[in-house]
């Protein structure tokens, strides 16, 4: 599946897996993946949280939230409330929370108001304060562009046709590296996954559909730290 449950959220059953009809193939291949570092950083935090590695499973969550993915910034805002991995601090964390409703999911907002109701009004007043210095390194207006950097870089990597057509191209994903069935290059390039427009329609739509139950992850390759050519 695309993306799976967050243990850390005691309110959420599961996260949106990708709507039924998408090629799964297509989302966990290697040169997708290299491509949209906000799914990648948040399978591996999600992977590292299913082992108990809490706290290298919120560096992974920081990482993703860097590029603009709402359910990592949640992710982190709920660590940082339980005090999961991290030090407890609940005026950071609604500050977190904050940011993860910042395109008006209702999910996120609920989150977000259920921590309102805990803080004291001084912790309110320095909640919003420090929130400040969160939005300046992971609110949209720069995540988004961070995301959409990688993402067109990625695609023009990708053998094809220059003019934006993806023609007879064939993309072969690699898995644990493995070669696996082709893809049709036309599905791979769909603008969903690679319009910045589209695709943020795209993952908020995902989060809109979400179902019922636990969604499983599969296994993920090991990945250095740092990955080449991240900004």
């Amino acid at each position: 599946m695309l993306v799976a449950c967050l243990a850390t959220m005691p309110a959420l059953a599961a996260e949106p897996e990708a709507p039924r009809g998408d090629n799964e193939a297509i989302v966990h291949s290697e040169a997708f993946l290299s491509g949209h570092p906000d799914l990648r950083w948040r399978l591996y935090g999600l992977r590292e949280q299913d082992k108990g590695e809490h706290e290298r499973a919120l560096r992974y969550f920081k990482r993703a939230a860097r590029y603009a993915d709402k359910p990592s910034q949640a992710a982190v805002a709920e660590m940082l409330w339980q005090g999961t991995g991290v030090a407890r601090d609940r005026l950071l964390a609604y500050a977190w929370m904050d940011l993860a409703a910042e395109r008006g999911q209702p999910k996120f907002i609920g989150w977000r108001e259920s921590y309102w109701q805990q803080l004291d009004e001084a912790g309110r007043e320095q909640a919003l304060a420090v929130g400040q210095a969160v939005y300046a390194e992971y609110g949209d207006d720069v995540a988004k562009p961070r995301q959409e950097r990688v993402m067109r870089r990625a695609r023009r990597q990708v053998t094809g046709s220059r003019t934006g057509m993806a023609g007879s191209l064939l993309v072969v994903p690699v898995e644990d590296g493995h070669a696996q069935s082709s893809i049709d290059g036309s599905l791979f390039h769909a603008p969903k996954y690679w319009d910045p427009e589209q695709y943020w329609y795209w993952q908020d739509e995902i989060w809109d559909q979400l179902p019922q139950g636990i969604i499983e992850v599969l296994p993920l390759r090991p990945l250095e730290d740092d990955e080449p050519g991240d900004p």
